[in-house]
């Protein structure tokens, strides 16, 4: 069986040890055993689990969400309750941003598409744009 010492779990992970500390305290991982020494020793579902907060952080989920996404994994009914609503909702949020970020895409190619045009520095097309409006 695979175990980890706190640093060695930060490093791999990519979380820093205080928190890996901070998601024991709010339960999103559980606080391990220590060995003899008194240090922390954590099992390989630990460094999977955190993988899975910090891809799920990096989607956009905050720590709330992805609590409640561990709890399917964690087959934990309270954490699971309406999880039909909040993926629901999740789903509309994401559609929203989705469209916020192809209409600025478009935005961003058009003042390029200006600049390359426009060899002129103080008649900047970019900074003209983005004060209309």
């Amino acid at each position: 069986m695979v175990a980890y010492q706190t640093g060695e779990l930060a490093e791999l992970s990519g979380v820093n040890k205080e928190t890996i500390r901070y998601y024991e305290r709010i339960g999103l991982l559980q606080e391990p055993p220590r060995n003899e020494s008194g240090y922390r020793i954590y099992p390989e579902d630990a460094l999977n689990r955190l993988k899975f907060i910090r891809k799920a952080q990096e989607l956009g989920f905050t720590l709330m969400e992805v609590d409640r996404l561990l709890g399917v994994v964690d087959q934990d009914e309270r954490r699971c309750e309406n999880m039909s609503d909040f993926t629901s909702t999740k789903i509309t949020e994401i559609t929203q941003k989705i469209s916020n970020l192809q209409q600025m895409k478009s935005i961003l190619e058009d003042l390029n598409r200006r600049c390359e045009e426009n060899d002129d520095l103080y008649a900047c097309p970019v900074i003209e744009r983005l004060t209309e409006e």
